[in-house]
């Protein structure tokens, strides 16, 4: 009886070895090219992230480096477009886009524009700057509000501050200072039904902010005296 099942077990064995091969001998090709092109999608990944994203980050870094130290200082004109030797917001944004450095430029090249009064070119920039900083984003929300409201692009000024004032209501800060700013534009163009809705809110959860501590007599200019 152990004779029989050694005999079973070894034609088993010989059948699964049997189809394996069938199975190579059909398939190899497909295989080597599967397994080929595994190894150039995983070896290309590594490789653009090892030689050519962080390299381009570090380059980036360092380029934008000079151009904040002039921002800090106010030189804005330097800010944007470099000195002799280093680059600007402007350059660094252009030759480094997609990196972390090139997008942090973008915010800092619409807030220089913004101060300087070039209104286009501050919406351009700030609308070309992304982040996952809710914080941040609400910021430049506000500075497109700003640049939108300067030039008198009302409608499109209120859009941004109501969403700056409503991307991070944690900030208890600046949150009510964009609504309010929301608030203030809707009331000059005879929205004031829009503006008393957002003075309310400022009223509701924002009651011990600046604004908030004085938002009554703006609702009471409105007719609102509850």
């Amino acid at each position: 009886m152990a004779d029989v099942n050694q005999v079973q077990q070894t034609e088993e064995r010989n059948e699964v070895v049997d189809r394996m091969t069938g199975f190579w001998s059909k398939n190899n090709k497909a295989i080597v090219m599967a397994f080929a092109a595994l190894i150039i999608v995983v070896g290309g990944y590594f490789g653009y992230k090892y030689l050519v994203k962080e390299p381009n980050e570090k380059k980036a870094s360092d380029a934008i480096f000079r151009a904040e130290s002039y921002y800090r200082q106010d030189s804005l004109s330097l800010a944007l477009n470099g000195d002799n030797v280093n680059p600007g917001f402007v350059k660094v944004a252009s030759k480094f886009s997609g990196t972390k450095a090139g997008n942090i430029a973008n915010f800092y090249a619409g807030d220089c524009y913004l101060k300087l009064g070039d209104y286009a070119n501050a919406i351009k920039y700030l609308k070309a700057f992304s982040t996952s900083s809710k914080q941040f984003e609400a910021r430049a929300l506000a500075l497109l509000g700003d640049a939108y409201a300067d030039s008198g692009k009302k409608e499109e000024a209120i859009d941004q501050y109501k969403k700056a004032g409503t991307l991070f209501e944690k900030d208890d800060y600046n949150s009510p200072e964009y609504l309010f700013r929301a608030g203030l534009l809707s009331e000059t163009i005879g929205k004031t039904k829009e503006a008393i809705e957002l003075y309310k809110t400022i009223q509701t959860k924002y009651p011990r902010s600046e604004r908030g501590m004085s938002i009554d007599k703006y609702l009471a200019r409105l007719g609102v005296t509850e």
